[in-house]
């Protein structure tokens, strides 16, 4: 069970002045140079950032241009106050993690329940992401293969996926910071760039009305090419799963807050703030762009769009190949989250060991591996399981957990805001739960 002890830095006061925000909390940040700034945000950003970039542009078609974009100002905004808390909360108490937080608020039981929350969340989308790269990655390649191959080994998922997993995955896992990344995550952003810059110049390259098929023929419905401000059917409950889950990237928060460079609490919003902002940026850019090409048309994976009506466009095939990069690169990223709760389950606070490290970083690639090979239907099965998990990280703990924690009052902002959080939260994780099950009945 967790003790106070009374001449830690956990007992300093809820109450003193908001300039010590810019006092470093963090031991290990005084004792060597940290991660950069900028370093820190595009961890951040390639944690929040992923393959669901695709679907953003189907979301605004189920719910408007301006629909859209109030909830997407409003899940980010959230995000950002749910970070706020949880620096809030280890700016008051000097811990610094979220398994200790869960271990501060409900004890043992606490630190359990988040660490394999995390373990799940983060396994579970590892796991989907290997399963993209092993499905799509093949066909990715071959199409800049000006003949038509047969049995090369490229075409094969599952030793294009084993090979890329050890060359790439594996030597990135193994490094003991998570700020070592900045440079893959970096580039994952600048794929996502492209991407975006190639939605918007590909605009002006598909006509509207949109063909009948591939060939140049058009269809008449002049009205297909009307943009609609606010959209409300039965598909809209659809979007906002998808939306309320795109700035999910707690579990690498206060990792990537302990290896900052001078890391305070002012500083870690600030990187935060910068990251959530940027990746909106992109968001709203490729949704509305995307959405104003195929408009009511656009598929739920937005590429899929631009090889019915651009076949074999080499600039559309180049980003493809650009978002699996990117996926592939966030995958470390969020392995690491991943292995330290396996650590601190199984080790507990213990100094770090090479040994340790490695066997934990093998045991989790070799796991998500294997899902990602032999269970065909991995992203149905981590849809319901993710729904949860990704609620409790994002909405639930971070309120809850303040409201343990905190001595506030219950009418003060931050308690207020905790409250919101939480039944948001509940309401999000039903609305997923729900749209999940009913995708079921409707395409076994």
């Amino acid at each position: 069970m967790w003790k106070k002890d009374p001449n830690s830095v956990q007992t300093r006061s809820e109450y003193e002045p908001i300039g010590e925000e810019s006092r470093p909390l963090l031991a290990q940040g005084s004792q060597a140079r940290g991660a950069s700034f900028w370093s820190s945000a595009f961890n951040l950003m390639n944690a929040i950032m992923g393959s669901g970039v695709l679907g953003l542009s189907y979301a605004m078609a189920n719910t408007g241009i301006i629909g859209f974009s109030i909830l997407l100002l409003v899940v980010s905004s959230l995000a950002a106050y749910s970070i706020h808390l949880l620096l809030l909360l280890c700016d008051k108490t000097g811990i610094n993690s979220y398994e200790a937080l869960g271990e501060r608020a409900f004890n043992k039981p606490g630190k359990i329940l988040v660490a394999c929350t995390i373990l799940i969340q983060n396994i579970g989308a590892m796991s989907t992401y290997l399963f993209i790269l092993k499905s799509e990655m093949p066909a990715a390649i071959t199409d800049f293969m000006s003949t038509e191959t047969t049995g090369k080994w490229f075409e094969d998922g599952v030793t294009l996926l084993i090979l890329v997993a050890l060359i790439v995955v594996l030597p990135l896992a193994l490094l003991p910071k998570i700020g070592f990344l900045g440079y893959t995550s970096s580039l994952a952003f600048i794929f996502m760039l492209f991407f975006t810059v190639v939605v918007v110049v590909k605009k002006w390259s598909i006509p509207c009305p949109l063909p009948i098929n591939s060939t140049v023929s058009l269809s008449l419905n002049t009205s297909e090419c009307t943009p609609h401000m606010f959209v409300i059917s039965s598909k809209s409950a659809y979007a906002v799963p998808t939306m309320a889950f795109s700035f999910l990237c707690h579990t690498a928060v206060l990792p990537i807050y302990c290896e900052l460079h001078r890391p305070t609490k002012q500083r870690m919003q600030r990187v935060a703030n910068v990251s959530i902002f940027l990746s909106f940026v992109v968001y709203s850019i490729s949704a509305l762009f995307g959405y104003l090409t195929f408009y009511t048309h656009v598929e739920s994976e937005l590429l899929l769009g631009y090889d019915t009506y651009l076949p074999r466009d080499v600039v559309v095939m180049s980003v493809r190949l650009a978002i699996l990069l990117a996926v592939l690169f966030t995958v470390p990223l969020i392995h690491f989250p991943a292995r330290k709760a396996l650590l601190m389950l199984c080790r507990g606070e213990r100094d770090f060991s090479w040994l340790s490290h490695s066997l934990s970083c093998f045991f989790i690639l070799t796991l998500v591996l294997l899902l990602a090979i032999f269970v065909p239907d991995i992203r149905n099965v981590f849809g319901v399981v993710g729904s949860t998990t990704s609620t409790c990280l994002l909405f639930v703990y971070p309120g809850m957990f303040y409201l343990r924690i905190s001595s506030e009052p219950i009418r003060s902002l931050n308690s207020a805001g905790a409250v919101f959080l939480m039944m948001i939260g509940l309401v999000v994780g039903v609305l997923s739960l729900c749209v999940i099950i009913v995708s079921w009945v409707q395409d076994p």
